[in-house]
């Protein structure tokens, strides 16, 4: 018996109320926090208010592979060929300090060009490039930009590094304080609305380990339009290249620097390879679009590889990197509508990123231009090599 999916409609989302209003909110708090790194941060400039440390940007190629079934055959993946592509490794914090404190939730940016069609951007339609924004984890921990408000002020109070002269007590108190005013919205959530499945989220989320960077899979978390049906991407290494890896976990006590590191060295001696997977949603009732929180069931739908991001061996450990990472955007709605972000959350990143590059390269005099290539990016020597 064939496989069903579920087709792609516009209802398949329900709008949150009001969803501007909240929204706005997040952007304001934003472009306050982006204002204030400036000089919280120490580095001179105006960070991203999150991914805002970089490990490394790395040349790429991404191959849309042949032979897919129709239903994976959408959107870009409906066309085989190979596509420049760079990666930009990061922290998915808004801040740039020591990776101890930073923790070990990091993220990729995958930009591929020359992808035919418009993109959602509406600044920058004719781009031809395509983004993907993934991080370590299959789900956010958040289902409402509402709660989300509430998370943000959570978080704020915490910082880069806690604090140190607690007492064993008043560390118990404050970890009762934090977990009691993420379920119940700081006490203003009737019993039934309590973020029970946003703490299963984090909770599992504060599990992640500190491991190498290319060993990781990474996950869009919400879902995204695939084409005629409905979807979620993810980034995982192939195993045979994941195998030769030889720092593999990561100490953060042993150095205030750790994922880079292993990053530079590992690209420095060998090449590299991610398989780009798809899981289509079978069920919405299991595999919900609006609840980004639901890690949906692989026994209902199995990722499926569609293309090949390769990085070549290559040496991204000049101070040059940095300027580079530090010039380049990311969106996840740097897509074509074949590939439209889907879910209250996903719909936010939409403004919520555009801002934040906005500011980010006004506030830091540097011109806001999408490149064309690699070689725009790394030179023509460089992108050749």
């Amino acid at each position: 018996m064939t496989q069903q999916y579920v087709r792609y409609s516009p209802d398949v989302e329900r709008p949150e109320p009001n969803f501007d209003q909240t929204l706005q909110a997040i952007l304001d708090a934003m472009k306050q926090r982006m204002r204030g790194s400036l000089t919280a941060e120490g580095v001179g400039l105006v960070v991203r208010d999150a991914h805002a440390k970089g490990y490394g940007l790395a040349r790429g190629e991404f191959e849309i592979l042949t032979g897919l079934q129709n239903e994976y055959a959408q959107g870009i993946y409906a066309k085989p060929g190979r596509h420049e592509a760079l990666v930009r490794f990061s922290n998915g914090t808004n801040h740039v300090g020591s990776d101890r404190f930073l923790g070990p939730i990091v993220g990729i940016g995958l930009k591929i060009f020359g992808i035919e069609g418009k993109t959602l951007l509406e600044d920058e339609p004719d781009s031809h490039t395509f983004d993907y924004a993934v991080i370590n984890h299959p789900v956010f921990f958040a289902n409402t930009l509402a709660h989300y408000v509430y998370i943000q002020t959570l978080f704020a109070k915490i910082g880069v590094a806690p604090p140190t002269n607690l007492t064993p007590e008043q560390k118990q108190a404050e970890i009762h304080r934090f977990l009691y005013n993420w379920v119940t919205g700081k006490g203003t959530l009737p019993p039934e609305q309590w973020a029970w499945e946003e703490l299963g989220a984090f909770l599992r989320l504060a599990q992640t380990k500190y491991i190498n960077l290319l060993l990781e899979t990474y996950w869009t978390m919400g879902a995204v339009r695939h084409g005629d049906y409905i979807a979620k991407i993810r980034v995982a290494p192939v195993q045979s290249f994941a195998d030769r890896v030889t720092r593999r976990a990561l100490d953060p006590n042993s150095s205030e620097q750790v994922f880079r590191p292993a990053l530079v060295a590992e690209l420095r001696e060998r090449p590299y390879e991610f398989d780009v997977q798809v899981q289509l949603c079978a069920d919405l009732a299991q595999m919900p679009v609006e609840k980004t929180t639901v890690v949906w069931p692989e026994s209902l739908s199995p990722f499926v590889t569609v293309a090949k991001l390769r990085l070549p061996q290559q040496d991204i450990s000049g101070e040059d990197n940095f300027e580079k990472m530090d010039k380049t955007s990311m969106s996840a709605w740097r897509v074509t509508e074949e590939h439209r972000p889907l879910g209250s959350i996903m719909r936010s990143r939409k403004e919520v990123y555009r801002q934040s590059s906005i500011l980010r390269h006004r506030e830091n005099q540097q011109e806001r231009k999408e490149p064309k290539s690699l070689a725009e990016v790394f030179g023509e020597q460089m992108a050749a090599a």
